[in-house]
């Protein structure tokens, strides 16, 4: 049974989309079976991994709306390795169309559900809201929260709201619902200034904070032009690396869990 991790983080420019692709890259590079959700209406994450989101047969939007399941409207990157389930502008009517629907902030779990075996992780990519896809997102992620904290101060302003959100979806709507870890990016080691943001998130997260820290990266920030994650992009640089050895960090406590 998969895996439901999802990423989340209200305030955009953190890094969240960049670490839901190249984490899943990786991940499939070490022989998982991977499903990246693009639950963001921008659909930048499909549109990163080389789709053109204006031209898709249907997608995340449809299965939210139970026009179809998920299964049809999966796609496969044979050469990365990852299943995608994309996104389109069409989703951002979403949140109004579900607002009388029953259950509507379980759609995306009901519609996971049916699909879970199939995979070894399933990563979901929210948009930079707390809304209800959001929302839907927490309510699927079985087995946590993969937060991306940008290292600069106005990123920790956020961190407050974001707690008290997934404490009010926790109580209400997914008991079970828990910080699986924050992602520390675009750290500047010639700053102080991300040196003190590193040291507040865990004084905020303690004992969730990851040891792999993604640096700023200009490589990074190209790839995504290029429809490829960091590592069909850039595999030496020093953000593959760093997506890579976080995989390898999630990979190792995964198993360690699953061992005791």
């Amino acid at each position: 049974m998969a895996r439901i991790y999802t990423l989340v983080n209200q305030k955009g420019g953190v890094g969240k989309t960049t670490t839901a692709i190249n984490l899943s890259a990786y991940l499939a590079a070490f022989g998982k079976k991977v499903l990246l959700v693009d639950l963001d209406p921008q659909a930048n994450a499909t549109s990163s991994l080389g789709v053109d989101k204006y031209r898709l047969r249907g997608g995340v939007y449809e299965v939210l709306l139970g026009d179809s399941p998920a299964v049809p409207l999966i796609l496969h990157n044979p050469r990365l390795k990852i299943s995608l389930l994309p996104s389109s502008p069409s989703l951002a009517g979403a949140e109004v169309e579900l607002v009388n629907e029953l259950a509507r902030e379980s759609r995306l779990k009901q519609a996971l559900a049916p699909i879970v075996d199939r995979y070894d992780y399933i990563l979901i990519d929210c948009p930079p809201s707390l809304g209800l896809l959001t929302i839907n997102g927490l309510v699927a992620a079985k087995d946590g929260v993969l937060i991306p904290v940008q290292c600069e101060y106005l990123a920790l302003e956020g961190l407050g709201l974001l707690t008290q959100t997934l404490q009010k979806v926790k109580r209400a709507l997914a008991p079970e619902l828990d910080v699986r870890g924050v992602v520390l990016t675009m750290f500047d080691a010639r700053t102080r200034l991300a040196a003190d943001v590193v040291a507040e998130v865990k004084k905020h997260f303690p004992n969730k904070v990851f040891n792999t820290v993604i640096p700023r990266s200009v490589r990074l920030a190209e790839a995504p032009s290029y429809g490829l994650p960091i590592l069909a992009y850039a595999p030496e640089s020093r953000g593959a690396r760093a997506y890579r050895s976080l995989a390898e960090e999630i990979l190792q406590q995964d198993e360690a869990a699953e061992n005791k």
